[in-house]
């Protein structure tokens, strides 16, 4: 498939992943109130760090796959998914376990709730295990599907899983039982029918391996580049979960569920993110074990451009609208003052952390481990004690604006660093053009917007209107400023006008 057909599968997962997300946390807020949600924001938390048992296998068949697949040898990739599944599956029992001997003293220690028992959160944070266990082998064989370059089917099973996780917990909510266990009791059932599927589909796509036990000699093939991808990954995580597992220690439920409302806010520019980056790191993947350099390079810049060109425009109209978003999301005005400012931190934040995914999308490709781990040392360094400095001091509001720093000086360390091996002298350029225009464009159309909010006056829809004509007018003026996005642009509005 072209990488626009994956592209677009992409586009429409994360969308409608994100409009179901949304959509549905009004009912949980409703149905179970903000300090169960705070749980389901630690469950959140936990999965995240829990991720890093992965140890970067899920990457690992991603690249590979996608190598095997261009070579045209996909009975290889079938052999090491094999035998990477048996880790998978024996991993989410050892979770479930894990956490089963951890959840009386994570209630005991840990979260501080006005409305749940100790014993009560001990019994939610088992069942958060078993929908972590549920779900565990779900990335091994989606990153499968996305190396083989299958989104249309990888993102068609997610956004049935999703729509059923979702929807279906509302209704157990409304009609069964509105608690957090008859909650996670559905999630977990849900993810455990999901691993399933996806892992049928992989199946189907790469074809039987003609081996059925586990071949250590695989595991040793990749290991090198596996825990070169676990430690990045646990880097990473440090940075951007530190601020989430001090304030559920430091503000209670009530007020992390307020934080983790900001966080889901933010994240929804991953609607754009995620797509683009899981269509565009197999295809580098490709390009670079056919040695196409020079393709590489073209679809490097514009996958650049289009991504900041995507990205930046819609951080700066949720920044200027983030009361009047919440408010309408929630329908609770007092609340909507509370998490506004914090979403506006985190998305400005988010945004500068989508645009780096080009770039480490490509440091992946090339087997280029070094350069990521340089600069993950050197953030952490910075980043971790700022953060607990200013999660304990300024409590949420302090945790985000520590994420924001953490960003800045993300792009600005990783730039430098990942161009100086790569692409050599093209970080200014990178920074400059690729990114730079479109952040330059989306930061003047925002300081307008700001100043003349105050004109269009109080009316919701109207506010509405000035923001999508001022997203508009960014992304346009975004769009031309590039010359292969400029002819991307009229190929397809000529197919479009000329139907």
């Amino acid at each position: 498939m072209r990488l626009s057909g994956n592209l677009l599968a992409g586009l429409a997962n994360s969308i409608w992943s994100a409009l179901i997300g949304l959509a549905v946390v009004p009912f949980y807020l409703k149905y179970l109130g903000i300090e169960a949600y705070g749980l389901i924001g630690f469950f959140v938390t936990t999965q995240a760090l829990l991720s890093l048992l992965d140890m970067g296998l899920a990457p690992t068949i991603n690249r590979e796959v996608a190598r095997y697949s261009a070579s045209g040898n996909l009975q290889e990739a079938g052999k090491l998914l094999h035998t990477l599944a048996i880790v998978y599956w024996s991993m989410a029992g050892a979770i479930a376990l894990l956490i089963l001997v951890l959840a009386p003293l994570i209630a005991e220690y840990w979260l501080q709730s006005k409305q749940f028992s100790p014993q009560a959160i001990s019994h939610a944070v088992v069942l958060m295990g078993l929908v972590v266990a549920c779900r565990w082998p779900i990335g091994l064989y989606q990153g499968a599907l996305i190396g083989a370059q299958r989104l249309t089917v990888s993102s068609g099973i997610n956004m049935a899983m999703v729509t059923i996780g979702s929807l279906g917990a509302v209704v157990v909510l409304a009609f069964i039982s509105p608690t957090i266990e008859a909650f996670f009791i559905w999630q977990a059932c849900v993810g455990l029918v999901y691993a399933i599927t996806m892992r049928s589909a992989a199946w189907r796509v790469i074809g039987n391996a003609q081996v059925n036990h586990f071949d250590i000699d695989n595991i040793k093939r990749v290991l090198k580049f596996s825990l070169g991808v676990s430690a990045i990954s646990f880097a990473g995580l440090v940075l951007t979960q530190i601020d989430k597992l001090i304030l559920s220690k430091t503000l209670g439920l009530e007020g992390f569920g307020q934080y983790m409302l900001a966080t889901i806010v933010a994240s929804s520019l991953y609607i754009i993110i995620t797509p683009i980056f899981n269509a565009i790191y197999p295809r580098f993947s490709s390009l670079v074990a056919q040695e196409n350099f020079e393709e590489l390079l073209k679809q490097y810049r514009t996958a650049s451009h289009l991504l900041a060109t995507m990205l930046f425009p819609a951080a700066m109209i949720m920044v200027l609208l983030s009361q009047v978003l919440i408010r309408l999301w929630t329908g609770n005005t007092d609340l909507a003052a509370d998490v506004a400012p914090l979403a506006s931190y985190l998305l400005i934040g988010y945004a500068l952390h989508g645009v780096m995914h080009i770039p480490y999308a490509l440091m992946l490709a090339q087997g280029e481990i070094k350069s990521m781990s340089i600069i993950y040392v050197l953030l952490i360094s910075i980043v971790v004690p700022l953060t607990i400095v200013f999660s304990l001091t300024y409590g949420a509001v302090g945790g985000a604006i520590a994420q924001l720093l953490h960003f800045i000086f993300y792009v600005l360390l990783g730039t430098w660093i990942m161009h100086k091996k790569f692409l050599k002298g093209y970080a200014r350029n990178w920074l400059s053009k690729d990114v730079g225009i479109p952040l330059g464009i989306s930061l003047l159309i925002g300081v307008s917007g700001y100043f003349g909010m105050p004109i269009v006056g109080e009316v919701v829809y109207v506010k509405l209107l000035f923001g999508v004509i001022l997203w508009v007018v960014a992304t346009m003026l975004s769009i031309l400023s590039s010359q292969s996005l400029r002819s991307i642009f009229v190929r397809y509005w000529n197919q479009f006008c000329c139907r």
